[in-house]
C-alpha cells in the first residue's frame, strides 16, 4: 500500500445485544457497514469474519481492525486469554476469542480493548474530550461501563475499570429494590442501568415522562458514583452517554446533584463554576464506540501509514 492513500480499517463495537461493523479510513471516511444480532459466538463471530471478508473484496484490503467489546476482556498481551471475554454474564460468551478469531481468520492486526474505552476514543479523537489527558467516559444503558484516559493514556491496570460496579450508599427505606447485578445486587449497574430501572418501576426507562420520580432517584445514583470518579480520579471532564442518558431532565439533574455532593470541596472552576461544561454529554452519540474501534484499528499501522500514537 501507498503511503499516499489511507489505509482501509475495520471497526467493530461489539455488544451484548448486536455487533456494528464498519470499514472506512476513519469515522467520516466509513465505506460500508453492517449491524449483526449477538447470537451465540460461532455464528456471531463467524458473520463478522463474513463482512470483513466481502468489504475487503469490494472495497480492497485492510491493513487493521479495532475491537471495542463488551466484558469483561482479558487486555494483557501477555496472557493466554489476550483478547477474549472472561466471566460475562452473557450465557455462552464466557471465553470466546474475538482477537484470535479475527486475526486468524482475516490475517490483519487487531486492536482490542473494552466498548467503553473505544467509546472514550472516540471521543477524545472526534468528540467532547478533544484536546484533553485526563477524562472519564460513563455509559449508561444495558449495562454501567466506564472508561477513559488517565495521563494521556487509557485507563488500564490490574484489569480494566469496572464504574459500573462501584458500590453507592443505597437507602433500602427510600428505594427497597434489591438490585439487578448478578454479582452484587446493589452495585451502581443493578441500582441504575437500564433492565434495574426497568424491573423498579415495571416498565422501560424510555416510557417513563419527565416528572416520574424515577429520574430523580437516577440522578442521585449517578451522582454518587461520579462524585467518587471525580474524587478518586480527578478528569478533566466527564463524558456520560448511553441509552438511559437519552431522557433530556436527566443530565441537568446529575450535575446538580453532583454540585451538592461535592459541596464545595473541589476548589476547581470547571466545577465550581461550569458544571454544565464539565459534566457533559457524547458528541457522537452512539457512533463513539465505533469511532473508537477506527481509532483502535488506526494504533496498528507504523505511523508511516497513518498509526496513530501510542495510547495505551
Amino acid at each position: 500500500m501507498s503511503s499516499a492513500s489511507p489505509v482501509l480499517l475495520g471497526g467493530v463495537e461489539a455488544g451484548g445485544t448486536k455487533f456494528v461493523c464498519v470499514v472506512g479510513t476513519g469515522i467520516d471516511g466509513l465505506r460500508t457497514e453492517c449491524r449483526i444480532p449477538t447470537t451465540t459466538p460461532a455464528e456471531t463471530l463467524g458473520e463478522v469474519v463474513r463482512f470483513f471478508a466481502d468489504a475487503s473484496r469490494v472495497h480492497g484490503p485492510l491493513g487493521a481492525i479495532g475491537v471495542g467489546s463488551f466484558g469483561p476482556v482479558d487486555l494483557h498481551a501477555s496472557s493466554p486469554t489476550f483478547g477474549c471475554i472472561t466471566a460475562t454474564p452473557k450465557p455462552g460468551w464466557s471465553g470466546a476469542d474475538l482477537v484470535g478469531t479475527f486475526g486468524r481468520e482475516l490475517g490483519v492486526p487487531v486492536g482490542f480493548d473494552t466498548d467503553v474505552n473505544a467509546a472514550a476514543l472516540g471521543e477524545w479523537r472526534h468528540g467532547a474530550a478533544r484536546g484533553l489527558d485526563s477524562f472519564v467516559y460513563l455509559t449508561v444503558g444495558t449495562g454501567i461501563g466506564g472508561g477513559g484516559l488517565a495521563a494521556g493514556r487509557l485507563l488500564h491496570g490490574l484489569v480494566h475499570p469496572e464504574m459500573g460496579h462501584l458500590r453507592v450508599p443505597h437507602d433500602h427505606a427510600a428505594d427497597p429494590f434489591p438490585g439487578v447485578c448478578p454479582f452484587h445486587g446493589d452495585c451502581l449497574e443493578g441500582l441504575a442501568s437500564g433492565p434495574a430501572m426497568a424491573a423498579r418501576w415495571g416498565t422501560a426507562a424510555e416510557t417513563l415522562d419527565a416528572g416520574h420520580p424515577a429520574w430523580a432517584l437516577e440522578a442521585r445514583y449517578l451522582a454518587l458514583a461520579l462524585q467518587n470518579i471525580v474524587c478518586t480520579l480527578s478528569p478533566e471532564r466527564v463524558v456520560i452517554g448511553g441509552g438511559v442518558m437519552a431522557q433530556p431532565a436527566l443530565l441537568p439533574r446529575v450535575r446538580r446533584e453532583l454540585a451538592t455532593l461535592l459541596n464545595g470541596y473541589v476548589q476547581a472552576p470547571e466545577v465550581l463554576h461550569h458544571m454544565d461544561e464539565y459534566v457533559v454529554a457524547p458528541v457522537l452519540g452512539d457512533r463513539a464506540g465505533v469511532a473508537g474501534a477506527l481509532v483502535l484499528a488506526a494504533a496498528q499501522l507504523p505511523p508511516g501509514l497513518g498509526g496513530v500514537a501510542p495510547f495505551i
